[in-house]
């Protein structure tokens, strides 16, 4: 009997979870406000399996299969029947919480929450619904279909039972996981970049070196595939900032607090690759 997932959001994270998913053997509904974001989606994933079989990684049969397994809709109802759901829409946490408001009405009793954020605290996320224990985080990275990581990450009240159903989902996409025991805010990966991308972005400020030379050092003393500014933009220098914020917010730690050349930047809509211009110029 297939597995059936629901993917709340289409945009490129969740897209991304539902293409992986997809391929696993998971039958995946797609749900997002409008259906030109669904037809972004899915067009996206098509796009993504074409590369793959392109590049001899996956049979063209298996790709048309996988499209088959993913539906799409507008109605958050269709989550009701869903073994496993996975929130993945904008980093804000009165949206996210709206969502799991709904879906803890909608769905089974022994269906699993699961929110994709990077840094919201899960425990926040699960104070809405009437039952926090079926709550968890499971944060994948981008691109989804290409990297490796799940995060898992426990909230204040997420059962054992729900961490172990989220780690069967995560393993059996591919990824590789990692438990978070404790609801700390940027859990362990997003705090450990945006400590690096922060401090990056304070040496660039303050002309200590280059955005080229601090990747470099990055790239060439610690054995980093990509350097933190480049990796700010790849994400979006707004994401980075944005997470920063979050984690700042929190823990009052300082040495997540963005400097100000990194706020103007994103004031300026100069937030890498997606706009042309970021700490690089593409």
């Amino acid at each position: 009997m297939a597995r059936k997932l629901a993917v709340i959001g289409a945009g490129l994270m969740g897209s991304g979870i539902a293409q992986v998913s997809a391929r696993a053997g998971w039958d995946v509904v797609l749900r997002d406000v409008t259906d030109a974001a669904l037809t972004r989606g899915t067009d996206g994933i098509r796009a993504s399996y074409d590369k793959f079989v392109a590049k001899g990684k996956l049979e063209a049969a298996d790709a048309e299969a996988a499209l088959k397994r993913i539906s799409t809709t507008t109605d958050l109802g269709a989550a009701a029947d869903a073994d496993v759901v996975v929130e993945a829409v904008f980093e804000r946490i009165d949206v996210k919480q709206e969502i799991f408001r709904e879906l803890d009405r909608l769905v089974r009793d022994d269906a699993v929450l699961a929110s994709n954020t990077s840094a919201i605290p899960i425990t926040k996320i699960a104070a809405v619904t009437e039952h926090p224990e079926r709550v968890v985080g499971t944060h994948f990275f981008s691109p989804v279909p290409m990297m490796q990581l799940c995060e898992l990450v426990r909230g204040y009240k997420t059962s054992d039972e729900t961490l172990a159903k989220a780690r069967e989902f995560a393993e059996s996409t591919g990824k590789t996981c990692i438990v978070v025991n404790r609801d700390v805010a940027g859990f362990v990966t997003t705090r450990l970049i945006s400590a690096l991308v922060v401090e990056a972005a304070k040496l660039h400020e303050s002309g200590v070196a280059s955005a080229e030379d601090i990747d470099t050092a990055c790239k060439l003393g610690f054995g980093h595939a990509m350097g933190p500014l480049a990796t700010a933009d790849l994400t979006g220098v707004d994401i980075l900032l944005h997470a920063a914020e979050n984690i700042y917010t929190e823990s009052q730690d300082e040495k997540f607090a963005p400097p100000e050349a990194m706020r103007r930047m994103v004031d300026a809509g100069d937030i890498g690759r997606k706009s042309g211009q970021g700490y690089y110029t593409y």
